[in-house]
């Protein structure tokens, strides 16, 4: 994709309505994608999927073949319904923003993104909303009418106090008993020694999840100049900085914060991604898609990887 086919999010934000800002991003996503290198993502993400060895040659679609140089087979009905949930943070630390528009917003239209992208596919997709308690739960759905709802939820604005993810995790574990795709949204600030044992019995469930940390551009440089009293925007607490003294600490804080959870998904398997709410919605999108197919293709070496072994054990035997 090419800068020229981004939209930018500021431009982006001034759309009122969220199921609108969507379709501008998956709309400007598919353009980015047809005109770059990156041509053909688009159809082995959706009703195909690249051929493999062991794969029926029955189902081979040779006209796809013919256009692109490559194998690819038709996905079979059981390959292509997905049941994601999207897991939003809308606690009052994502009410901040120094550009135009705050974290909530960037995170809701991000939400908005994926779950138009997943419709689009005939995907089932599911909200919950939290703050400092659970607000909203939509169970994954493809429905007419459904969408709407899921668009009301996400444009509820940020409030409540502290940021709590022990709850909607430990709720996410009670209610979906399928194994789906969890999306998780928030700016993770909150200890991430509480979020470690929910973390992994999500992962234990044998779910696939995936980690957004969104983060104002000012949070990420600290470039205040003028010392002043801030405010935390959860505790309403306030405290007297000088940035230019607070600034190298601040910076070692953050970066061993983003280390530790980045460290914590690895280890439990869990794709993470930090992106400040300056970045293009469609990079994130495309970000979230191609970590995907990479996690399949991975997933299926290792399952081709696994009856070789079996298939030579059978033959000892």
């Amino acid at each position: 994709m090419t800068p020229a086919s981004l939209v930018s999010p500021q431009a982006l934000m001034s759309i009122r309505n969220l199921e609108l800002r969507a379709r501008v991003v998956v709309q400007g996503f598919w353009n980015g994608i047809h005109r770059s290198p990156y041509h053909g993502f688009s159809v082995e993400f959706t009703e195909y999927r690249q051929y493999s060895p062991g794969d029926d040659p029955r189902y081979l679609d040779w006209r796809v073949f013919a256009r692109s140089d490559r194998y690819f087979i038709k996905k079979f009905e059981d390959e292509t319904n997905l049941r994601c949930h999207l897991v939003t943070d809308q606690s009052r630390s994502m009410a901040f923003g120094s550009l135009s528009y705050s974290k909530a917003e960037y995170a809701a239209t991000l939400a908005a993104t994926l779950a138009y992208f997943l419709y689009l596919q005939g995907d089932a997709v599911g909200l919950l909303t939290f703050a400092d308690q659970i607000r909203e739960y939509l169970p994954a759905r493809h429905r007419t009418g459904h969408l709407r709802h899921l668009m009301l939820a996400l444009e509820q604005p940020a409030s409540g106090e502290t940021t709590d993810l022990a709850a909607p995790l430990k709720r996410i574990v009670e209610i979906v008993r399928k194994r789906g795709l969890i999306v998780l949204l928030s700016d993770f600030m909150a200890p991430i020694e509480r979020l470690q044992p929910d973390l992994v019995a999500l992962a234990a469930c044998g779910h696939e999840v995936v980690v957004f940390q969104l983060l104002d551009p000012a949070e990420l440089s600290f470039n205040f100049t003028t010392a002043s009293m801030f405010q935390d925007m959860e505790s309403g607490r306030t405290v007297f900085i000088d940035p230019a003294a607070a600034r190298k600490d601040y910076a070692s804080k953050l970066q061993a914060h983003c280390a530790a959870l980045r460290s914590l998904c690895q280890k439990l398997g869990i794709a993470c991604h930090r992106f400040s709410t300056q970045r293009p919605l469609e990079l994130a999108l495309f970000d979230f898609l191609r970590e995907r197919m990479q996690r399949r293709g991975k997933f299926q070496a290792t399952g081709r990887k696994a009856m070789k072994q079996q298939t030579a054990t059978a033959g000892v035997r």
